[in-house]
């Protein structure tokens, strides 16, 4: 070719120019090493000889002492050096850089690739930069003879071609991000994870369990691995185990949280009592993708609790035996004393009032528990109205109860309950009562309706039992109380502040 055709050479920015300390950190984010021979790359640089007619193409990785290929056709060899490459040149422009003829270029007249084996005299490179501005090298075409530069659709392609190799560099780069990121939020994962003095555990979405944290392993004295899978189940008590297995394939089954207590062999054989919990972690349709859970050593909160069940019971009892015994007591001195039984017998039912009260607070067995919630002011009603045959109906809200304000409500409900039984509605055969609470605000309102009884009317003066019940309203519980007279029945209404029944 004559000394004098024009040269067909990209224009070079040399702000582009970087440092090349800098871009070997960048390149290094790419992981191109493990990309000799790749497939992929090499399916585009056999298509780039083959449109444009050259003899070798190239994908060519441009580091600080050599460029090597990750993907080449047409050249035997794997890398040359930094010094003699085209594809450095050509990666700082912006276009793609064509060199007609190598020996008629400055530049490159007394190159050895020029000089000596591969003979290059035709060069055309694209080049591989990714959106972040790291220069990687370039996509090139070489050929052994000079040429006039390429068409337009060979420039069109292998530009095409160019973005195709970025594309393939850029997912990779993204993939081994993404796969690092997740790397450390495992290792911090397991680091907090073995840190914690729970055991925690984590399984696939079918319940496969393939994560145990180190206190998992220092509790049971089990090989890592060795309860992978369904061998989990093996470590529980065998009486807890088909138990243990139907609630966490039912938490499987639903989607709902899994929560169980059990028995769980520690390393020296020792059976230990275990809160077993579970949460499902849900993508963004709503899809389990993994469950993880938490075992936690209750064993000693367990035999102290069932300690304290024991000295409860035996107080309560105890209790429950002195009413029994002033009880037996008022019968024993009603009979030296005949002429007091109406009083007797009133003071004994008061005092049965307030065994039932207290037999329904206080701590209880799973055996003997009541069938209602005991903090509850409906259940305790209902449990002192029991003996009125379904005659008293309680109605409205419930509120929350405690030891504290039982005993004044049972005597106040008792003494109404009594009175209605002798002068009021419970006295007629087709007589009502209604028990209506309403919770409103910072206070419990209760009213006591009679009806269907004798016609009432107020007494002339305040008796004992009415005294009684302000006292216990009152004095005790800080309430209210307001009384009608209408003559189908009391109505009572009782207004009690909500932190007065309970703590």
């Amino acid at each position: 070719m004559e000394a004098n055709v024009p040269l067909m050479i990209a224009e070079f920015d040399s702000a582009s120019v970087q440092d090349e300390a800098a871009r070997a950190k960048s390149l290094e984010t790419f992981g191109l090493a493990d990309l000799v021979g790749s497939a992929e790359l090499t399916r585009i640089t056999d298509f780039a000889s083959t449109l444009c007619a050259t003899s070798i193409a190239l994908v060519s990785i441009v580091e600080s002492q050599r460029q090597w290929f990750p993907a080449r056709t047409g050249l035997p060899v794997g890398e040359t050096p930094r010094e003699t490459s085209f594809c450095a040149h050509a990666m700082r422009g912006t276009d793609i850089m064509i060199v007609p003829d190598a020996t008629q270029d400055p530049r490159f007249v007394d190159n050895p690739l020029v000089t000596g084996e591969p003979h290059i005299r035709f060069y055309a490179g694209a080049p591989l930069v990714s959106d972040d501005g790291v220069q990687l090298g370039a996509l090139c075409v070489i050929d052994r003879e000079p040429r006039a530069g390429l068409t337009a659709v060979q420039r069109e392609g292998l530009f095409v071609l160019a973005a195709n190799v970025m594309a393939l560099l850029t997912a990779r780069r993204a993939s081994r991000r993404t796969d690092r990121e997740l790397d450390e939020r495992e290792a911090k994962f397991r680091i907090l994870a073995d840190a914690m003095p729970q055991m925690v555990w984590s399984t696939h979405p079918d319940g496969f369990h393939d994560y145990y944290n180190a206190r998992w392993y220092e509790f049971t004295g089990m090989p890592h691995g060795s309860t992978d899978g369904e061998a989990w189940n093996g470590m529980f008590h065998p009486e807890d185990q088909p138990h243990a297995w139907s609630v966490w394939r039912k938490s499987l089954e639903t989607g709902e949280p899994y929560e169980i207590e059990y028995r769980l062999r520690r390393a020296d054989g020792e059976y230990r009592w275990t809160l077993g919990r579970a949460l499902p972690i849900r993508d963004r349709s709503g899809v389990i993708t993994r469950w993880f859970g938490a075992c936690t050593d209750i064993h000693d909160q367990k035999m102290i609790q069932a300690q304290k069940e024991i000295v409860a019971h035996e107080l309560s009892h105890r209790i429950k035996n002195i009413f029994a015994v002033i009880s037996g007591l008022i019968s024993f001195s009603t009979r030296q004393h005949p002429q007091m039984k109406p009083f007797a017998d009133d003071l004994r039912e008061r005092i049965l009032a307030l065994g039932r009260a207290h037999d329904f607070v206080r701590p209880h067995s799973e055996a003997s528990r009541p069938s209602a919630v005991q903090d509850s002011l409906v259940g305790m009603l209902g449990a002192l109205m029991e003996a009125y045959g379904g005659r008293v109906a309680i109605l409205g809200d419930d509120a929350t109860i405690d030891d504290r304000s039982a005993t004044p409500l049972a005597l106040l409900f008792h003494e109404l309950a009594t009175n209605a039984a002798k002068y009021g509605s419970l006295s007629s055969a087709d007589g009502k009562v209604q028990i209506v609470i309403a919770s409103n605000d910072d206070r419990v309102e209760i009213e006591w309706i009679e009806r269907g009884g004798p016609p009432v009317s107020a007494p002339a003066h305040d008796g004992f039992g009415t005294r009684l019940i302000e006292l216990s309203a009152i004095k005790q519980l800080g309430g209210r109380i307001e009384r009608d007279w209408p003559a189908q029945g009391l109505r009572l209404r009782l207004a009690v502040p909500e932190t007065a029944l309970h703590r």
